[in-house]
């Protein structure tokens, strides 16, 4: 396959700094020699930069960096959807969790543009349902899937949304800190969800097969957006916002090889890696490890992991 690499270099919706250098840790971890050696074929196009701030203005007092979010989301969308024309499966490296609000605006107007449905699965410890009025901590991190989906609040301040992700059309997987807000929104669109208990109760790879042959059925592009914190912070601790119970190494392999051999998986955000909190690289290791497996890796040709 052809894959682009675009970094997004994006901390300011997250609560710690950090996420910044994201997208070199995966660069340093070995992420593009990883996918070459499974035949791919990589460019990488280094790092977005943020687009310039426009003076905004919001009811909430607790948003915080506001007009940041909102240029990165504007030069973001953009370069997504460049790359999604000009590749077989844009990679987006993170950067917290806010950087889905232009990547998958992006895939999803090409996809628009393909006639295909645009599917999502969202592999993360949290829903990001929030709206900029119902955050309470202000942390922009929270809010993609609210504006992805097309709730009301965002108009004049994130970017206007080409296409509308269709709550039928996405996923939840490794749910385990929601609010009451995002909880209430859960229930009244209707979204596909697997927290942690379902998935000890059913396995993942129940959870995930129902999900993929829907996508296979409506002839969907599915993008996939792993944030760090959907694995259990005993392996993958380089995240701002622990939360215990998550994926284990096993399941989260198992996700990643299952994503493969459904041939469906046409882009991906690997979000929340903060590397100032990791421990001698193994997150972002792990990180890279889990998109060789998506990628095409086999259990028999992992080579042996050290920390």
């Amino acid at each position: 396959m052809k894959c682009q690499i675009i970094g997004a270099p994006v901390e300011e919706g997250a609560s710690q700094p950090g996420c910044i250098m994201g997208p070199d840790a995966f660069r340093t971890a070995g992420l593009i020699h990883v996918l070459a050696d499974l035949g791919h074929e990589v460019e990488d196009l280094g790092n977005v930069s943020r687009a310039p701030d426009r003076s905004l203005r919001h009811s909430n007092p607790a948003l915080r960096n506001l007009p940041q979010i909102a240029g990165w989301s504007d030069a973001l969308q953009t370069a997504a959807y460049d790359a999604a024309k000009a590749s077989d499966l844009p990679i987006f490296l993170g950067g917290d969790h806010s950087m889905s609000i232009g990547t998958v605006a992006g895939v999803a107007h090409h996809s628009c543009d393909m006639g295909q449905p645009q599917f999502v699965l969202w592999l993360d410890a949290h829903p990001d349902l929030h709206t900029l009025d119902s955050t309470t901590s202000g942390n922009l991190h929270g809010t993609p899937m609210a504006y992805l989906m097309g709730l009301t609040g965002f108009e004049d301040i994130y970017p206007p949304l080409p296409s509308r992700i269709d709550p039928a059309n996405a996923c939840f997987i490794g749910l385990r800190s929601v609010d009451a807000a995002e909880k209430a929104r859960i229930s009244d669109l209707g979204i596909e969800v697997y927290d942690m208990r379902q998935i000890d109760e059913i396995g993942a790879k129940a959870a995930l097969e129902t999900f993929l042959a829907r996508v296979s059925a409506a002839n969907g592009r599915l993008h996939v957006s792993l944030d760090v914190d959907f694995l259990d912070p005993g392996v993958a601790p380089a995240v701002g916002t622990t939360v215990p119970g998550g994926a284990t190494f096993r399941e989260a392999h198992l996700i990643m090889e299952m994503l493969h051999e459904s041939g469906l998986v046409t882009s991906l955000d690997m979000v929340e890696l903060n590397p100032f909190l990791d421990e001698r690289g193994r997150t972002a290791q792990l990180m890279v490890d889990l998109c060789g497996s998506l990628m095409g890796r086999k259990v028999l040709d992992r080579p042996t992991t050290r920390f």
